[in-house]
């Protein structure tokens, strides 16, 4: 009989290390092509902004830099190409943790419940040319927690405002996200945390240099013109930390993030 207990404890302790090690470790699906070319919309390296996590994911539609802290991306980058701006009808699927990610990304039970929207970062809707881009936005780094009012009021205007300007103007880069900071909010488990703002910076290439548009949005619900939530680059890099032109020379640094430069934007 004693000898049955040791067997029954052994194995009850085996489970117990399993399902530990199976549910902090194994990431059993991935959307990206694993034999694929994982590049194949370029950002170019050059015009990425800082990772002040140094946990950066490249897959093959967009980029992302990972806090593991607030269990969310500190910033979503991806190309915008007018051939992407399809309504191919792609089935939703579910959503999963990023394999990539060395620290495992939030589960999407973290919302469950929660009162939030698991917000795109990427939007799916931008990547619909494409069943892999499209699942590829499905990971659960590509999501940060959003009222569903913001989401579907001025963070979705902003999302379409861009495709009109993909519509006119051709390439743009964008780079998006939350910004994290100590002391938010929390939901789930994980301790995903909850924004009080998002951002997004725009950006397209000309001739010779690149025009910028930066938004910084409070976490809440707006019937306000998109620009008036214009902010330069020195302000946004003050809010979230994040050096966003860091490898351009100081002197275009100097004179191109200090101020708001709307036009050529049509809004």
């Amino acid at each position: 009989m004693r000898k049955d207990k040791v067997v029954y404890t052994v194995v009850l302790l085996t489970c117990v290390v399993g399902f530990w090690l199976f549910e902090n470790f194994y990431t059993p699906d991935t959307y990206s092509d694993p034999n694929g070319d994982s590049a194949k919309v370029i950002f170019e390296n050059s015009l990425l902004p800082s990772s002040r996590t140094r946990a950066v994911v490249k897959h093959s539609y967009f980029m992302l830099s990972y806090s593991e802290p607030h269990e969310q991306a500190e910033w979503v980058a991806y190309q915008l190409k007018r051939e992407h701006l399809t309504n191919d009808n792609r089935k939703r699927p579910y959503f999963i943790e990023d394999p990539q990610v060395k620290t495992k990304s939030a589960d999407w039970r973290n919302y469950k419940g929660s009162g939030y929207d698991r917000g795109h970062l990427c939007p799916a809707g931008d990547r619909r040319f494409s069943e892999q881009a499209y699942n590829e936005t499905f990971y659960t780094s590509n999501i940060s927690p959003q009222n569903r009012d913001f989401n579907a009021g001025v963070w979705n205007r902003l999302e379409m405002q861009i495709r009109q300007w993909c519509k006119r103007y051709g390439d743009l880069y964008v780079v998006t996200g939350g910004v994290l900071e100590s002391g938010l909010k929390e939901i789930g488990q994980e301790d995903v945390d909850v924004p009080k703002a998002f951002y997004k910076v725009v950006f397209r290439k000309n001739e010779t240099d690149v025009e910028v548009l930066a938004f910084l949005f409070p976490h809440k619900e707006s019937n306000k013109a998109l620009n008036q939530f214009l902010v330069s680059i020195d302000k946004l890099e003050l809010a979230t930390g994040i050096d966003f032109f860091y490898q351009k020379p100081k002197k275009w640094q100097n004179e191109m993030e200090q101020n708001v430069m709307a036009d050529g934007w049509k809004f």
